[in-house]
């Protein structure tokens, strides 16, 4: 498996992939979700042999706070360390940066994920957060 920044938007790939793990709220406007690549910190992507396995996605100042945005990687690869190596690519990247962030969903396997890599929930550090959707 090889690691590398994304930078070339390709619409059907991401499309497919995002499609794949069922976030398509995004991919109801591939406009807006071009222009977010475009606009990201940092976009990692995990291939075997060119063949897109997962994707990484930073938003931020890269100097006091990031925002882990997006990982997703195909469901028939998942739970094969490609999430792990997309996320600590990320942290090796940023590691001088204060606030390193990401917002998921609440599912004990995701949760668990997180805790494993070192994350902790806002609440375990006396914080909440908040979000408008």
């Amino acid at each position: 498996m090889e690691i590398k920044e994304y930078t070339e938007f390709k619409p059907n790939e991401v499309l497919d992939l995002y499609t794949q793990v069922g976030w398509t709220a995004y991919t109801e406007n591939m406009p807006a979700l071009e222009q977010g690549y475009k606009n990201s910190l940092l976009v990692l992507a995990a291939y075997e042999n060119d063949e897109l396995l997962g994707i990484a996605r930073v938003v931020g100042d890269k100097f006091t706070i990031i925002l882990v945005q997006d990982i997703l990687v195909y469901p028939k690869y998942q739970r094969q360390g490609i999430g792990t190596a997309l996320l600590k690519a990320v942290l090796d990247r940023y590691s001088d940066v204060r606030q390193l962030q990401l917002v998921t969903d609440n599912t004990p396997k995701t949760v668990a994920f997180y805790k494993s890599l070192g994350f902790l929930n806002f609440s375990e550090m006396g914080c909440c957060g908040f979000m408008r959707a």
